[in-house]
């Protein structure tokens, strides 16, 4: 072959490569653009930020593929391999092989994480919070459609039917039931298929040419000019036209695609476009409304916004075919403040003041207030609901319509023990209303109510028990399409196919309290709403809800959350821990043991512990570093060239490097080789991810003990935290024949682990995810690593015979 074609040859495979990368770089931003319109049905971005991030690795792995001459199938292998090992170390690094190959063990993980996904998906409405098994399903789920994207534009040349999964991952953020504009997800996710298509197109048009003959009979090719522009006009009216088309349309209102955001097409201010919350007939109407509306915001000083249920009316009366309210009202109001039933002086209660504004068009006849409310002040001539704490209109004509008032009320919070140690109801006419059940009840709800809280000692344990059987034990799922009833047969059946919506669960679970002799009756109203501000909340027509509430002498009505997915579980029924968050962190005055300052373990211990991020001076004064960019410092290593996102993929590898940093730790101090002082720094470390972080001069001993109170932990996790304490003093003291061998330290921290997740809050557990504190030692090895480059250096240049020469 000669040279000349040798060099034509060479030139056109370099062309062909560098088309391919075109158009992979363009499938991965049409990927992630899809991808955004999911952003909506989940809390938080952070996962789109690993999403972008495994899907550019897993990009650049099929990239390089092609570039060492593999074909379709090999290139699809590769990148399939390369997925696996990715999921596999960002999920469940400490049951992979190696921490990063996923065997059998990393195989079960994954499939456990998956069905709890599934079950978290089934649980929750969006938008749901990021439990890990949601953010399995959306990462993989991402990353599976963009494998599809690039096989179908890259490796067979057909970027039109890259369209098709694309659209499959908007379709299904769409069809979730997004509240607000989707069209800017619409916008985004077209636009990015857009770019594919003219890419692709692009580079199709690049290898066409005229083929002209030579005089000899060969022919040449001369490459055509590529029409992007014409197609990018194009792209662009026809993008408008599909955003456009839906506003101009009125037949089109609604559907994947809505512009308003607003409720309707009627008008705001008719007749027909007025808002109420029936009792039970029309709330899941209510729910089933394709689009929220606003019809409540209000302001409150309280600390704990997840309490502030705002209650309509008590349904305290069941006669087997419905629940309703015994209307206890009187013509006016008593002066404030207002008594609470049941409530004696031993619990703590803090007054709250929540000044509330109803919608135009939100009419209503009772006005909805948190419980217990002792005072409201409204405009108008309110009768008032003593059963249901509040005012309502009576035979009145009121509504709440643009009414704007203020309700004192109390936050109540009593204890667990408080509610377990309650006696029985010293009013026997209340015990007996309110633990009536009709007799056309069927025997089974009883007995089912028996063996769900067999073995609780108390009427508390009992209510807990049922409520996580219905929000947790019981396979219970929440579907607003299942037919609404009232009666008992309606229970009966809710019990017996366990799907449901808030009435389904609110009904059953006082109905079966009633069976076991607890006095219940069911509240309906709103759940808190989103915040939209400091203190300012929104409330729409999509938190309609029902919840039950139970009596227990000397706290009063006590509320519970059965619905799976729903409000906020009360804080009185969570398992013996409290959040770190809620009580700062104790040290005792006196330490238990000091080591010795001059055994060079202690030396390193306090070493380590020395951590000028936390404690500002606390560390011995070194050597200072020049952190700047002038002569004498050692220059910054260049950034990494980012082929297909450049400074943007920059940012988001940096953003994704402190949980991935995270990740490689907890896996290499959890290998079967690695001893209790690796145990116990991933114990540390997690512990300050969740917010509690080292202090320098706690002994191991110490630590575990302030570990221990301030989570509240027990059973297995405070065993095993004191375990880890123990092994690690034994390991940095006793004399090598006079250790015991203790079980493997990565069994202990794991449970230690688990039990301080347990105790935080789901924020806590999102931050420590996705900004470990603890990846702070990253910045700190670093800084120490330019130190002694530094000191490396100065000796160097001082043994130089230049400088020898000027020193004399």
């Amino acid at each position: 072959m000669a040279a000349g074609d040798v060099r034509a040859a060479r030139d056109g495979m370099a062309a062909v490569t560098v088309g391919q990368l075109r158009i992979t770089a363009a499938a991965w931003a049409a990927t992630l653009a899809a991808a955004a319109a999911m952003l909506p049905v989940v809390e938080g971005a952070g996962w789109l930020v690993q999403a972008a991030v495994l899907l550019a690795i897993q990009s650049g792995a099929g990239a390089a593929a092609r570039w060492q001459g593999l074909r379709g199938p090999l290139v699809l292998s590769a990148q399939v391999l390369v997925s696996a090992l990715l999921i596999t170390v960002v999920t469940v690094p400490e049951h992979a092989t190696a921490g990063v190959l996923p065997g059998p063990g990393a195989l079960d993980a994954l499939g456990l994480l998956l069905s709890t996904g599934a079950e978290d998906v089934a649980r929750y409405v969006a938008p749901a919070p990021l439990t890990p098994g949601i953010q399995l399903m959306l990462v993989g789920g991402v990353l599976l459609i963009g494998l599809l994207t690039d096989l179908l534009a890259v490796t067979l040349h057909s970027a039109a039917s890259a369209g098709l999964p694309l659209l499959a991952l908007y379709s299904v953020a769409a069809g979730v039931g997004q509240d607000g504009p989707t069209w800017p997800y619409f916008l985004c996710a077209a636009a990015g298929f857009l770019l594919l298509l003219l890419v692709e197109g692009r580079d199709r048009l690049a290898r066409w040419g005229a083929h002209l003959s030579r005089p000899g009979g060969a022919e040449r090719s001369v490459p055509a000019l590529p029409r992007s522009p014409s197609g990018r006009r194009i792209g662009a009216l026809t993008l408008g036209i599909a955003v456009l088309a839906p506003a101009l349309l009125p037949s089109l209102d609604g559907g994947l695609l809505d512009l308003s955001g607003s409720g309707g097409g009627r008008a705001a201010g008719s007749a027909d476009a007025l808002a109420s919350v029936n009792p039970v007939v029309a709330l899941q109407d209510q729910l089933n409304r394709p689009r929220d509306r606003t019809v409540l915001t209000y302001r409150s000083d309280t600390d704990r916004p997840q309490e502030l249920y705002l209650r309509l009316v008590a349904l305290d009366a069941f006669d087997g075919e419905e629940w309703r309210s015994s209307r206890w009202w009187s013509d006016t109001a008593p002066a404030a403040p207002w008594p609470v039933p049941g409530l004696a002086p031993g619990v703590a209660t803090s007054t709250v003041i929540t000044s509330v504004q109803a919608g135009d068009t939100y009419a209503q006849p009772s006005v909805p207030v948190p419980y217990p409310a002792v005072g409201v002040f409204a405009a108008g001539d309110w009768a008032f609901d003593q059963g249901s704490q509040t005012l309502v209109s009576g035979d009145r004509d009121l509504t709440v319509q643009g009414l704007g008032y203020q309700v004192e009320h109390l936050l109540v919070e009593p204890t667990a023990q408080q509610l377990a140690m309650a006696p029985p109801p010293a009013d026997e006419e209340l015990r007996r209303h309110f633990t009536e059940v009709p007799g056309a009840l069927p025997a089974e709800v009883g007995q089912l109510a028996r063996e769900v809280t067999a073995g609780a000692v108390n009427d508390h344990e009992r209510a807990v028990a049922l409520q996580n059987w219905f929000t947790r034990d019981g396979g219970f799922r929440y579907d607003t399409d299942v037919r609404a009833g009232t009666g008992s047969e309606a229970i009966v059946s809710f019990l017996q196919q366990r799907e449901g919506f808030c009435i389904h669960f609110a009904f059953a679970m006082a109905a079966m309290a009633r069976t076991l002799d607890i006095p219940a009756q069911v509240a309906v109203g709103f759940t808190p709403g989103r915040q939209t501000g400091a203190g300012t909340y929104q409330v729409g027509i999509h938190n309609a809800h029902a919840w039950p509430e139970l009596y227990f002498e000397g706290v009063g009505w006590v509320r519970f959350e059965p619905t799976p997915g729903q409000g906020s579980t009360p804080a009185h029924t969570r398992p013996d821990s409290a959040s770190p968050d809620r009580d700062s962190p104790s040290r005792p005055d006196r330490p238990e043991q000091q080591p010795d300052p001059q055994d060079p373990r202690a030396s390193e211990e306090n070493e380590e512990r020395c951590d000028p991020a936390l404690e500002p001076g606390a560390c011995p004064a070194g050597p200072e570093l020049d952190l700047g960019t002038g002569s004498g410092s050692a220059g910054a290593a260049p950034l990494p060239v980012v082929w297909v996102a450049g400074g943007a993929l920059l940012l988001v590898l940096l953003a994704a490097a402190p949980p991935l940093w995270r990740a490689g730790a907890r896996s290499r101090r959890l290998r079967p080789s690695a001893g209790p002082e690796a145990a116990w720094q991933e114990l540390r470390d997690t512990a300050w991810d969740l917010g509690l972080p080292p202090h320098r001069t706690d002994t191991p001993r110490q630590t575990a003990r302030r570990l221990s109170d301030t989570c509240r932990l027990t059973g297995p996790a405070r065993e095993a935290v004191h375990e880890l304490a123990l092994a690690v003093e034994e390991d940095r003291y006793a004399p090598a024949g006079l250790r015991k061998a203790p079980r493997p330290a990565a069994d202990a921290v794991r449970t230690a682990c688990a039990g301080l997740r347990a105790a935080a809050g789901r924020r806590q557990r999102l931050r420590a995810a996705l900004l470990p504190h603890s990846a702070v030692r990253v910045i700190r090895a670093g800084a120490a690593q330019r130190m002694r480059a530094a000191r490396a250096a100065g000796r160097a240049g001082r043994l130089l015979p230049g400088r020898r020469q000027r020193g004399t």
